[in-house]
């Protein structure tokens, strides 16, 4: 988990701290970048052969006043003018993007019902239309999901 949180975000892993490790997710701290987050990778099945690392995280950005902000990096780039669909239950979410592979909720609102159902929820997937053609579904595992975003939510009360 500590490897994917490395490897998934830019530059500087000795410049984190790691505030825990729960289940499948991760909570750190960048106090030179002012932030702190929970991230985890998605469940095997097909993300492997990926150009990149996929995932999911939820940020804080205290001394930008951005708190619970969820951000998505996909396996597949998306088609040209196509979001993705986040589900956590019988709940839906539009995420959007910049015709890449990262999407994010519309505005703080809907990064607030994410989180709320990410607590209750036990998986939770995100689906979309890959520009090489086809569909495709990132899977994750929300054991500790709970328990991460408070970490990184605690972890960055004193960042200002």
């Amino acid at each position: 988990m500590i490897l994917v949180a490395a490897l998934a975000l830019p530059a500087g892993v000795a410049a984190r701290d790691v505030l825990g490790v729960f289940q499948r997710w991760g909570a750190f701290r960048d106090a030179a970048q002012g932030r702190c987050f929970a991230i985890a990778q998605p469940l095997a099945g097909g993300w492997e052969a990926s150009p990149w690392r996929p995932f999911a995280a939820v940020g804080y950005w205290p001394r930008r006043d951005v708190r619970g902000q969820v951000h998505i990096r996909l396996s597949h780039q998306l088609a040209e003018g196509t979001g993705a669909t986040l589900g956590i239950g019988a709940r839906r979410f539009a995420l959007t993007g910049g015709g890449g592979a990262d999407v994010w909720a519309g505005d703080r609102r809907v990064d607030a019902a994410i989180v709320a159902a990410m607590r209750s929820g036990q998986l939770m997937s995100v689906s979309g239309r890959a520009k090489a053609g086809g569909t495709f579904t990132d899977r994750y595992a929300l054991r500790g999901a709970a328990t991460a975003v408070d970490a990184a939510a605690l972890g960055c009360a004193r960042l200002k």
